[in-house]
């Protein structure tokens, strides 16, 4: 076998190697999305009023027990903590730019546990300052995006 032939031969296995891995990949991200789509869907609402009510509980202390969002979203039913955002957001409305604050507020503080505290108070400012300065829309989207992050590390 000379140079050009192996070369040719090392290629096609590349290709084929290459092309098989994507295949794979492909079935496997299709096998996740359709095992746990309606699981997700299903998580996506309570993750988002979980979100809502410990911003809103951490700014307005109406439960003094200060559970966690993981607390909120594994330990707690669905219809108490709905009534808990009702209490805290004291009549205003879950889609009001003020639970959708709260919800920002509350997902990212999830995405910053586990980080040296200094750190975490960096970050939760940053996070108040986009709030301020972004648009509703613009606040949708990224609360909508971070829920659904979220909602993928609770799945079972």
């Amino acid at each position: 076998m000379n140079l050009n032939t192996l070369s040719f031969f090392s290629l096609c296995c590349v290709v084929s190697f290459t092309s098989v891995a994507q295949e794979a990949a492909i079935d496997y991200d299709k096998w996740l999305k359709d095992k746990f789509q309606q699981q997700h869907e299903e998580l996506l609402p309570v993750v988002a009023v979980a979100d809502m009510f410990f911003g809103c509980n951490k700014a307005r202390n109406v439960d003094a027990s200060q559970p966690s969002v993981k607390q909120l979203i594994t330990k707690m039913g669905r219809d108490e903590l709905a009534l808990k955002l009702s209490d805290c957001l004291a009549g205003e409305l879950p889609n009001s730019d003020t639970a959708l604050n709260f919800g920002l507020i509350g997902c990212f503080d999830e995405q910053l546990k586990g980080m040296p505290e200094k750190d975490k108070k960096v970050k939760q400012k940053l996070v108040k300052q986009a709030i301020a300065k972004l648009s509703k829309s613009d606040r949708q989207k990224s609360f909508t995006h971070c829920v659904t992050d979220q909602a993928i590390s609770y799945l079972k």
